[in-house]
């Protein structure tokens, strides 16, 4: 029995040793652009911009295989920050205007538990059962609407976000910079 458990603490320390060995000859460093750049994404994981979250677009962008105005619930101020992150000139939202934030509800008397809008939600915000009432989470829901088209009796519809004084910004400028203005030097 003594001689299991010592073969067994031999073991383990070797393969713990072989693995901290590995994990420094072996460490690959991340991209320090791609970690600024997914700090500025509103990281709702909504894959609006065509990729599968907000850390692959990062990298995309970060990598120059990808534009900075793919997001649409960061709208223009993401496309902003990005630009000054990046050095590059802004340009408009890929995807149109900027929508309001908001928030999916469920009208619990409709739903029938298909638990289509539980597979669509790239945020586990809705909970609910197979045959059972759906609902919500209004802190993790992103407003990203990928539950909205899946459901078939269509009882789930963005409301938007009331603005309260914590979440309340400054709106951006609208006009192009005047004269009085100095432009900033891209070159």
């Amino acid at each position: 029995m003594l001689i299991a458990v010592a073969a067994f603490t031999l073991l383990a320390s070797l393969f713990g040793l072989l693995l901290g060995y590995s994990a420094l000859r072996f460490h690959v460093e991340g991209n320090p652009i791609a970690d600024q750049v997914d700090a500025v994404l509103p990281q709702t994981q909504c894959g609006q911009c065509g990729y599968p979250g907000c850390r692959p677009y990062a990298e995309a962008v970060a990598n120059d295989e990808a534009e900075i105005n793919k997001c649409v619930p960061g709208g223009e101020a993401v496309v902003l920050t990005l630009a000054d992150l990046l050095g590059k000139d802004p340009m408009p939202l890929e995807a149109g205007e900027e929508k309001p934030k908001a928030l999916a509800v469920i009208d619990e008397k409709a739903c029938i538990g298909c638990t289509l809008c539980i597979q669509a939600c790239p945020v586990d915000a809705i909970l609910g059962a197979a045959k059972q009432m759906h609902t919500v989470l209004a802190d993790v829901c992103t407003g990203c609407e990928l539950c909205v088209a899946p459901c078939p009796v269509e009882c789930i519809h963005m409301e938007p976000v009331e603005e309260e004084l914590g979440s309340w910004k400054w709106p951006y400028p609208a006009s192009a910079p005047g004269p009085l203005m100095p432009q900033p030097n891209r070159g």
